[in-house]
């Protein structure tokens, strides 16, 4: 197997667990909650233990690419994530736990701050294509992640799912043994911290930057609030299907999109899914009721499933030299939106009701839009 294949294959199938480990935290709430005997507040801070780990992580490890041995950190964050994933089924009580959450995000924005960088440099002519892929990799392991917790419980004690994910990572780190970093790798430029601000000026960057804060949002929305709005106009079991509605349409969407960013300019691809959007999320959160509801988020997820990756792509092609502090931007500003979006939707929830919240996706995915018109019309900086 050659060189470049088994780096893609390392990086897919990390990204899949990845998101695992990730979906497999709500799922197992209930359980954890009886385990350690917490309340709901505690509970709570499962989300932000993970996310802080992953995104300080993330930044340090991405606006330094260009200094970092590369082969050491991926494996170093493999490593790590699992060993301290394995920990999390046998820590005696719930503080320990949240910690050995922390330090288990912390190892994966370790990996994902770097693996976008490899991907780049090793498809500089298909950055679109491949960051597609890699997002449709994060999909298969997000679907993957509830229907294994959903597999084991009946069985099993809730411990049982971080072993079987943490042994997931295995694979990564046979297929990182003896690997080569390959020549291409070594036109990442070490950033200093002097050039951030002029990094962050440039119009692809910002642009970026602004539409995936808004992509972060909508996503976090739909994540945290599709099924207890769903519940409105649907059974409660029938509810939690419409998260797994719109999660599911992230796979054939970012099939479709691994091929058609090979083919279509990266911009005017971005414009016509974003206005595709629009009235798509207005038809989901507005319009549709009872099983309506489960194909409109469908059809949502399927333009909303290619914005992230191709929007990376956008900033990284602006600075393909740069390529770590490029991804470590769109995932920081994704995840900020993702963190900060939701309690808004809450509030306006508690002030109004969920129905008026959830426009609140409708009009980011417009902003989307706007951005995406100005990115295309203004031209690459």
């Amino acid at each position: 197997m050659e060189n470049r294949t088994r780096w893609t294959l390392a990086v897919l199938v990390f990204v899949a667990v990845d998101a695992m480990s990730l979906q497999i935290r709500g799922a197992l709430l209930p359980s954890i909650a009886e385990a350690f005997s917490v309340s709901e507040g505690a509970l709570g801070l499962v989300a932000p233990a993970g996310t802080v780990g992953f995104l300080v992580a993330v930044l340090a490890v991405g606006m330094v690419a260009g200094r970092v041995p590369i082969r050491r950190a991926l494996v170093g964050g493999v490593a790590c994530a699992a060993l301290f994933l394995g920990a999390m089924a046998v820590a005696p009580s719930y503080w320990p736990f949240l910690l050995l959450l922390f330090v288990h995000g912390a190892a994966l924005g370790v990996f994902r701050g770097l693996d976008r960088v490899l991907l780049s440099h090793l498809y500089p002519d298909r950055r679109g294509s491949v960051f597609n892929l890699h997002s449709l990799a994060w999909a298969l392991g997000a679907v993957s992640g509830p229907a294994l917790v959903a597999l084991v419980l009946p069985r099993a004690d809730w411990q049982v799912v971080f072993a079987l994910v943490a042994l997931g990572f295995l694979p990564v780190l046979v297929l990182l043994r003896g690997l080569s970093v390959p020549e291409s790798v070594r036109n990442e430029r070490p950033l200093s911290l002097s050039a951030v601000p002029d990094l962050l000026r440039k119009r692809s960057i910002l642009g970026m930057s602004l539409a995936l804060l808004c992509v972060g949002g909508i996503e976090g929305t739909v994540f945290t609030w599709l099924p207890y709005y769903a519940s409105t106009s649907l059974p409660p079991a029938t509810a939690a299907l419409a998260l797994s509605a719109y999660l599911l349409a992230y796979i054939p969407g970012r099939i479709a999109y691994t091929t058609l960013a090979d083919r279509v300019a990266y911009r005017p691809l971005l414009l016509v899914i974003s206005t595709l959007a629009v009235p798509a999320s207005y038809l989901a959160f507005v319009v549709a009721e009872g099983g309506t509801l489960l194909l409109s988020v469908f059809v949502l997820g399927l333009f909303v499933s290619g914005l992230f990756p191709t929007l990376s792509a956008v900033g990284v092609d602006a600075v393909p030299e740069y390529s770590g502090p490029a991804s470590a931007v769109s995932t920081a500003a994704t995840y900020v939106g993702i963190a900060v979006v939701p309690p808004i939707v809450g509030l306006v929830a508690e002030r109004e009701s969920i129905a008026v919240a959830m426009g609140v996706p409708v009009v980011l995915l417009g902003l989307v839009t706007l951005v995406v018109a100005w990115l295309w019309l203004a031209g690459p900086e």
